[in-house]
This record gives C-alpha cells, sequence and structure tokens, in this order.
C-alpha cells in the first residue's frame, strides 16, 4: 500500500475518484449542475498533478521524490490544516450555543477530534 500511495498517480487518480464520488452525491441530490462542477475543479486539479511533474512543490504534492524535507512539509501542512479545522469546529461550536442551538455537528466533530487525538497521542507514546 505504501508504494501505491507514494506512486505520482495516486494523487490525480484520487482527485478524480473524488470529484466523480462529489457527482454523484450531488446527482443523487438532485444538484447536477453543482456535481458537474465539483467534478470539473477536482477532475482539473488532478490533470495538473498528472502533468505537473516539472514543478518541484507538485512533485513533493503527489509523493514521487519525496525525502525527508517534503515529509517534514507534509507534516507540517498536516498538523496546520488540522489546527486550522479543529479551531473552526470548535469555534462554530460556541456560535451554535452561543444562538441557543445545540451545536450539531459541530459538537460531534470535535468529540471525534479530541477522541482521535488522545487516541493517537496514547499509540504514538508507546511506539518510539
Amino acid at each position: 500500500m505504501r508504494a501505491f500511495c507514494t506512486s505520482k498517480w495516486f494523487l490525480p487518480g484520487f482527485c478524480v475518484f473524488l470529484g466523480v464520488v462529489c457527482l454523484g452525491a450531488f446527482w443523487i441530490g438532485d444538484d447536477l449542475g453543482s456535481g458537474l462542477f465539483s467534478f470539473g475543479v477536482l477532475a482539473g486539479l488532478g490533470v495538473v498533478a498528472a502533468i505537473g511533474g516539472r514543478s518541484e512543490t507538485i512533485r513533493g504534492l503527489r509523493g514521487d521524490g519525496r525525502d525527508e524535507y517534503w515529509a517534514g512539509l507534509d507534516r507540517d501542512a498536516t498538523l496546520l490544516a488540522g489546527l486550522v479545522l479543529i479551531t473552526l469546529v470548535i469555534v462554530m461550536c460556541l456560535w451554535e450555543w452561543a444562538h441557543g442551538r445545540d451545536g450539531s455537528p459541530y459538537a460531534q466533530l470535535g468529540a471525534v477530534a479530541g477522541v482521535a487525538y488522545i487516541a493517537a497521542f496514547v499509540v504514538l507514546r508507546f511506539r518510539r
């Protein structure tokens, strides 16, 4: 599995796959126009990732030719994206509570993120 995820075709393929899934979800929800738009954006991103082999950044995103430098960038970018997402989930939950609502689905997302963090912390603690 590791070799597949670091193949230069994983990211373009995943973009197209996600585009098809979004198209299907919007189509089921009777919004074919938004589905086609989503597919177009994601498939376009996949094409850029597939043909952008001259760009070192795109090669780093795709995973081909990775070394410690790119792995560190990936880890730091993932950490920052997770921090932003968790912060927004907390803020949106507080917003909902301040307006007398139950905070759904933000409270559930925050709880899952908290449990996942604690579980990962414990597992990683004993792996090192």
